[in-house]
């Protein structure tokens, strides 16, 4: 096998404590700015999967070529103990793009591609043989060899059956008119009408228990493991999922749905299934006494214990997350880790069942902690840093996908069986298998993230951080970029997107780049989260000019006549609440932003979110005087500073309408403003070529009035 990169471990010669932040030492002379052809040519890298024998694992990769202007992806196989990594499978088109791959054996791959499944030898360079073609697109595979079984979920009509989506489809064909009718004000979610078809969760025989020689049961023989739900008469909005887990023996399966009902636009309940994976019997709802919504189902490798995360208050999006655990046996339930002031992401359970591996953020970081199962003690396990994905690798060691400011996600190993061997630390030591842009980023000025704090709203501490700009001099004044995050419940982190905020993009542009985790954002305890209620121009907006008035005291290089501030969702609305009461910024750019509360409550796709933040409703005169508070349209009159509108037409979380209003308003005053239309996008920019637009048209706005 040709082996593509070696690992950067062997280079290191070491390990390091989990996100320490510690990396190879760069000098900063001939280094080149990270422009946006080069940004957009970065390696993707998806979460490993570990091999049966734990001693290798699978992932894809997928890179865009914008000469091209297309997207490949390819399988890839890599040795745990050397590091070297194998490319499976040639390069394949976006349409056909690989997938979630899958062991089917230990010499056995599985890939989706082009919505069937595919197995593969392990081969280096070969193409993978058709497995399993439902004649729909399947999407979330995953094997257990104790039962010799395949799961996946498919979408299908109200029937249930794979079998008939053929003759539905070409029922559909022969309509002669294309009208959807609704009654329930769930028609639309993020980016698409509701339609007939529903995402389903199905088991099929397979059996790949001889090497080389996996069988697959024949169409019809899959099992609908949802048909004996309730039955819904509203076809648009029947049970639908896309979440599962089964447990390691393959018996039993755990799914999420969102309860259909009548008022499911303004509740927030989501709910989890048990179902006994023969199909035999009915799903049996776990999460009845709450009305928040649950989600990470995992099953405890011994097979006894279900695990899942549950938010308590009805209406509230980012409520804290509670661990809960389901008995099998006993059919019980209980909640642990009840104190824990922090909201966990996802969870895994370790090798022996008797801890939860938790992902949550914290401080700016999305770190590692274990949890006891009996006790509900947490242990802070990692750092600095932004951990994507964890997966098991025996029963002391995790597979991890990892980034921080300066370096791209990355597979790691875990060592938690380092945990209090190292000076009573309980720091995980963290190994470095992969660096798969290391070729293309030797050489480019990635800056450091510099934290700090300083008093914000409520005369509380709020973090940041400040990144400096390309070709930095201390004695020079440059230009400052804020860049503010959406949600509002969300957090900046210390990763490495490759998206539209990466914030090295804009420092390497030239700006001071500045990000602040104000009121509502996450990782900083659930009071500081809740603290943005009924509060969207109060609290946060008093965080970010207090965070610009430290800035400019202790830093004399930012040059106060040359600030701009962009920002997307709910940052895009801060732009326009910034826009109507403050004239501190040269320019500004709005993403998807919102400028009109009420119009935006009436033409959104989730009521729960609005009604929930902003409180009430606005057509009872109480609910209306909170709408107005902090709306930034009932300040038309006093928007001054030129702006970049940016929105996708396909966005139902906030409509077009919330940037063409705006920039009509700025236009007929006679302020300059201008409008990016992409009709092919939608909450985000997606599209590696609009992407790559995107960036263009925002650098050269705030670059135009910082001169």
């Amino acid at each position: 096998m040709v082996r593509i990169h070696q690992a950067l471990f062997i280079a290191l010669a070491g390990t390091t404590a989990a996100g320490s932040g510690i990396a190879p030492s760069r000098t900063e002379t001939n280094l080149k700015p990270l422009d946006t052809h080069l940004f957009h040519t970065l390696r993707r890298i998806s979460s490993p999967v570990a091999s049966p024998d734990q001693s290798r694992a699978l992932y894809t990769t997928s890179r865009y070529d914008p000469e091209l202007n297309k997207e490949f992806s390819y399988l890839c196989l890599l040795d745990i103990a050397s590091g070297s990594r194998t490319q499976l499978t040639p390069e394949l088109l976006d349409g056909e793009r690989i997938s979630n791959p899958i062991w089917l054996g230990q010499s056995t791959a599985g890939y989706l591609a082009a919505g069937s499944l595919y197995q593969h030898g392990l081969s280096e360079q070969t193409n993978g043989t058709l497995l399993f073609n439902a004649t729909v697109s399947i999407a979330s595979v995953v094997y257990r060899p104790a039962t010799k079984s395949l799961f996946f979920t498919a979408g299908v009509y109200p029937d249930g059956n794979i079998s008939q989506m053929h003759e539905h489809v070409e029922k559909e064909k022969k309509r002669s008119d294309s009208a959807q009718v609704f009654d329930n004000l769930w028609a639309r979610h993020w980016n698409k009408w509701m339609t007939i078809t529903k995402t389903n969760f199905f088991a099929v025989p397979l059996d790949a228990t001889e090497p080389g020689n996996v069988t697959v049961g024949a169409l019809g023989q899959e099992v609908n493991l949802m048909q004996k739900l309730a039955p819904i008469k509203d076809p648009l909005i029947r049970w639908n999922t896309e979440w599962y887990a089964v447990s390691d023996n393959g018996k039993y399966a755990a799914f999420v749905v969102r309860s259909p009902s009548l008022d499911m636009v303004w509740k927030t309940n989501v709910d989890i299934y048990m179902v006994a994976t023969d199909g035999k019997s009915d799903p049996r709802l776990l999460t009845g006494r709450w009305e928040g919504a649950a989600s990470s189902p995992a099953f405890s490798p011994d097979n006894c214990f279900l695990a899942w995360l549950q938010m308590e208050t009805p209406g509230y999006e980012s409520d804290i997350n509670r661990i809960y655990i389901y008995d099998t046996k006993a059919g019980s339930t209980r909640s642990i880790a009840r104190t824990w002031t922090l909201s966990p992401q996802s969870i895994l359970w370790s090798a022996n069942s008797q801890q939860l591996h938790v992902l949550a953020l914290d401080r700016g970081d999305r770190k590692l902690f274990s949890v006891d199962v009996h006790s509900g003690q947490v242990t802070e396990m990692s750092g600095y840093g932004y951990i994507s994905t964890v997966a098991r690798l025996g029963s002391d060691r995790l597979l991890a996908l990892y980034s921080n400011v300066t370096e791209s996600s990355n597979i790691q190993v875990l060592d938690i069986a380092s945990a209090n061997r190292n000076n009573n630390s309980s720091m995980a030591f963290m190994r470095r298998l992969t660096d798969i842009n290391g070729d293309r980023l030797q050489d480019v000025y990635l800056s450091e993230a510099e934290d700090f704090w300083f008093t914000g709203a409520r005369n509380e501490s709020v973090h940041g951080w400040l990144l400096r700009p390309f070709d930095f001099d201390d004695k020079k004044k440059y230009p400052m970029a804020l860049l503010i995050h959406g949600g509002p419940q969300q957090g900046s982190s210390h990763s490495f997107g490759l998206s539209q905020w990466n914030p090295n993009m804009y420092a390497s542009a030239g700006f001071v780049t500045v990000v602040i985790n104000f009121h509502g954002s996450s990782g900083y305890g659930q009071n500081f989260t809740d603290s943005i209620t009924e509060q969207w121009g109060g609290h946060p907006y008093k965080d970010l000019m207090n965070g610009v008035d430290y800035l400019l005291q202790k830093h004399a290089f930012i040059d106060s006549k040359r600030l701009v501030a962009l920002g997307a969702s709910y940052g895009g609305y801060m732009v326009n609440w910034i826009n109507a009461n403050s004239d501190r910024f040269a320019a500004l750019v709005a993403h998807d932003g919102q400028f009109n509360v009420v119009s935006g409550y009436y033409t959104t796709d989730e009521l729960w979110f609005v009604e929930h933040d902003v409180g009430g409703v606005p057509f009872t005169s109480m609910g209306r005087a909170k709408y107005d508070a902090y709306n930034p349209e009932r300040l038309a009159d006093k928007f001054k500073t030129p702006t970049l509108f940016v929105h996708g037409a396909n966005d139902f979380r906030l409509t077009l309408e919330q940037s063409i209003a705006p920039w009509t308003l700025l236009r007929r005053k006679g302020i300059p403003a201008r409008l990016v239309h992409f009709p092919d996008e939608d909450h985000w920019t997606n599209k590696p070529g609009n992407s790559v637009r995107w960036y263009n048209e925002v650098l050269a706005w705030i670059a135009q009035w910082t001169k």
